[in-house]
């Protein structure tokens, strides 16, 4: 029944990583189970009406979740793992990119490795830590305290027993890829593959009739390399448009896709792309320093370039775990 997925799902989402799968079979066979006894003992089928009031009597899903939670006296195990889960949006969706952002910089970037050095590496890396710490102090400890006084709030208030199974979210499919996503995908395919052949194919490119920029000499490795991941990102948006569902294999070419084309991007920000640029009214001096400062600023951003091939390179791997996760365990 969608009503008991939807609280199991709900459920799930607290618990902790490794216990989930267990946790959820072992509570989704004491439900069935309580349900088919009621079920026998009314000689009739439960309505929908009689199964939301089971499963409020349940409890509901963070409390039950939080009763596998270890104990904590600051912030209780009703709240700690929506206080946990906040923590970790804070770590995973500030910290860590601002890290891979560093590196990126530190890497790429002598200007900015001479400002945060010092007299040494080790000047950095204090600088670094010194920064996630007073981050970390300004938003860790509001939070904390914003939960404790939450937590002494609900023990008064009794805050989560007003709540009702119907109100949950439905179960989603994480395999599943939405059609409209892939018309998309398909539609702006064809037009970038079109504007890009048609536009782009010369290292001479035209802005209006009266300025020109020239490309650099690597341009025709760039330009090829583009329209290979672009035809094979349209394959797949058509494979994905007919048989809309994730499989191992369609995860595994979108992550060589997706990686190739931020490596070449990577490459087109250190390529010194722009060689020349040419405008009425613009002297030779305004068109060398125009062109010496596109490049300059293609090469100020490449770390950002680096740190985003990172979070591509995560998310697809992120992907075929999952995948391989969800199609070992239904062959179980």
């Amino acid at each position: 029944m969608e009503l008991i997925e939807r609280y199991l799902e709900a459920v799930k989402f607290w618990l902790p990583r490794r216990q989930k799968d267990d946790i959820i079979a072992e509570l989704s066979g004491d439900i069935y189970a309580q349900i088919e006894d009621r079920e026998a003992s009314l000689n009739r089928k439960l309505t929908e009406a009689e199964v939301e009031e089971l499963l409020k009597q349940r409890g509901n899903p963070l409390l039950v979740a939080n009763r596998f939670q270890p104990q904590n006296q600051l912030i209780g195990p009703e709240l700690f793992p929506v206080y946990r889960f906040v923590l970790k949006i804070f770590a995973f969706g500030y910290l860590m990119p601002y890290v891979l952002v560093w590196i990126g910089m530190m890497l790429f970037s002598p200007a900015f490795r001479i400002e945060q050095a010092h007299a040494s590496g080790l000047g950095a890396i204090g600088s670094l830590i010194s920064y996630l710490w007073i981050a970390t102090c300004l938003v860790g400890c509001p939070v904390t305290a914003a939960f404790a006084i939450l937590e002494r709030m609900q023990e008064r208030m009794h805050l989560f027993d007003c709540w009702s199974p119907r109100k949950l979210a439905h179960v989603r499919d994480l395999n599943h890829i939405p059609r409209t996503n892939s018309a998309f995908e398909l539609g702006f395919g064809l037009i970038f593959i079109v504007w890009w052949i048609i536009y782009l194919h010369s290292p001479v490119v035209w802005i209006g009739p009266l300025a020109q920029i020239t490309l650099s000499p690597q341009w025709p490795w760039l330009f090829w390399g583009y329209l290979l991941v672009a035809l094979v990102n349209l394959t797949l948006a058509a494979n994905k448009l007919m048989h809309p569902q994730w499989s191992e294999e369609k995860a595994v070419m979108r992550l060589f896709s997706d990686l190739a084309g931020s490596l070449l991007l990577c490459w087109l920000m250190k390529a010194d792309l722009m060689a020349g640029f040419a405008a009425a009214n613009t002297t030779p001096e305004q068109s060398l320093a125009l062109t010496e400062a596109f490049n300059h600023w293609m090469r100020t951003i490449f770390p950002v370039a680096v740190a985003l091939t990172l979070v591509v390179f995560a998310t697809n791997v992120y992907r075929i775990v999952r995948l391989h996760r969800s199609q070992k365990r239904d062959s179980l």
